[in-house]
Parts: structure tokens; sequence; C-alpha cells
């Protein structure tokens, strides 16, 4: 293994460290009959940085082909946010910052490349949807981009003007959406939106003793059929006090990866999932 390799590893095993522990006090129960400034005054109150989408660390193969060195890989993500105020701008939003980045990591091949690397940083508001002293939901306008960070006939590069909701249906079921004004600017990804893209729905369950996760997504490709990618993930919790799982996950589609949009992926994997207490953002 290269010495690049291994500081990225030893980085991303940092960041996942500390994100395990940031992220148990992230998450509280939100059904508790508190007045609205209560609710805010409680998030208000929580750390500024913390954890944002799923975090986790997995390995796996092609589903319907013999596994082999070219069709098998380790996928990872670390995912991370920054809140930058408290809800004291209008509407009572807040202000934070974020940051995603997933890899693909061929490691059954000769010297351990990396197949692609995908940066996705951003900007958003996020305001809580409060009713008779219940947190219900959840609304985000976010400005994020997503590149591979390469040049030349490699290069993938886009940007987002997003909106997503997010509704709390009770203590075990969140359901989401989330729709996007693309603006492309990679010049070797113009189409990209037939492939990954243009608008997303899906759900989150817990379990009543909180021991296992499901997740659903599909992200509907541009066109009028139902083509879509899927994306699922299984987890178990480790221990009752934990936020670390142990992970199934499946993709079905296109878009995975940014280098690869345009080509067809269905993989399983498995590895360490790390996420709230409660739900994650998508």
């Amino acid at each position: 293994m290269g010495l690049v390799h291994r500081h990225i590893l030893v980085l991303v095993v940092s960041l996942l460290s500390t994100l395990a522990v940031t992220g148990q006090i992230l998450h509280t129960p939100h059904q508790e009959k508190i007045n609205a400034d209560s609710i805010r005054a409680d998030f208000d109150s929580r750390p500024y940085f913390g954890l944002y989408k799923d975090n986790y660390f997995t390995v796996g193969t092609a589903v319907n082909q013999k596994p082999s060195q070219y069709n098998s890989d380790v996928k990872f993500q670390v995912s991370f946010s920054q809140r930058l105020t408290r809800s004291v701008l209008p509407l009572h939003s807040y202000l934070f910052l974020y940051y995603s980045q997933k890899a693909f990591w061929n490691v059954f091949e000769e010297s351990l490349p990396f197949h692609d690397l995908n940066f996705n940083p951003g900007i958003g508001l996020s305001k809580l949807v409060i009713m008779k002293g219940n947190l219900i939901g959840k609304l985000t306008l976010l400005l994020e981009h997503e590149s591979n960070g390469r040049d030349g006939e490699a290069s993938r590069s886009w940007n987002k003007i997003s909106l997503s909701a997010a509704a709390f249906i009770d203590p075990q079921l969140m359901v989401h959406a989330k729709y996007w004004i693309p603006i492309i600017d990679g010049q070797q990804n113009r189409d990209i939106l037939k492939y990954s893209g243009i608008y997303q729905a899906g759900f989150q369950a817990i379990s009543t003793n909180k021991r296992w996760v499901f997740d659903f997504t599909f992200v509907k490709r541009k066109g009028w059929n139902l083509n879509g990618n899927i994306i699922v993930n299984l987890g178990f919790r480790v221990s009752r006090k934990s936020n670390q799982f142990l992970m199934l996950h499946y993709y079905n589609g296109y878009g995975e990866n940014l280098l690869d949009y345009n080509k067809f992926h269905s993989r399983l994997r498995i590895g360490l999932l790390i996420r709230p207490n409660m739900f994650s953002d998508f």
C-alpha cells in the first residue's frame, strides 16, 4: 500500500472515530410535548459539529456475477456538518456547512488503487417544523457541489440547488424527499441527469428496541418512465449504548460514483455503519 493510501486511510479512521463519539448526542426523541421555543432551545444547545449523512466502511462485490478483483471493492463514506448559527435567522432557521466524501477503492487489484473519490461540500439553511409542541419534520435548502477532483476525460462535476423535506411519522419512522435544480458545469457529464437522477424519495425505519435500522431510497432518473436507482441499507446495532452498526448495503442502478455515472452497477456490500441514534440526513 502506498504512502498516500495509508495517509488517507488513517484520516478516514480518525474522522469516523470522532464522528462515532459526537453522533451519540445529536439526536434525541422528538415527540416530547413541549413548546416550540423549548424545542428550538434544545437544538441550539447541541454541539455545532456532528454527523450528517451515514458514515460507513464496507466491502463487497457485484450481484449475479462471479466475484473477481475487478467487480469487488471497498466503498466508504465520511459525512459531517458544522452548524454556523443558532435559530436566530428569519423563520427560526439555522445555517450550516457540510461535507461528504465517498471513496471506491479497488483493494483486490495490484497496488490497491482508488477507482474514484467523490467530494460533496455545501452550505444550507434548515428549519424545524413544529406543530402543537411536537417536532414533526425539517425543511432544508442546500447549495451543493459534487466532483471527483480529476481533470481531462476523467473529470466529472456538477452543482445543485436542492430542497429537501423530512417528516417524522413517529419515533420509529421518517419519510423524506429531495428535489434539485442542476447546474451542470462538467464537460464530460452533460447527460448526468439521465443516470444520477432529478429527485429522490425514501424512508428510514428503526425497530422499537432500536437495535435494527432500515433505509430505502429511490432516486428517479430523468425521463417519464419509472427508471430509477435503488439504495437499501440494513443495520444491526453493535450494542445498545453505541451508534455503530453492522451494515448490509445494496446499490442497484446508475450513478453510484461520478467516474462511472453512466454505467450500471448492482453491488452488495457489508461493513460498519456509524449514524445518529435516531435518523440521519440523506
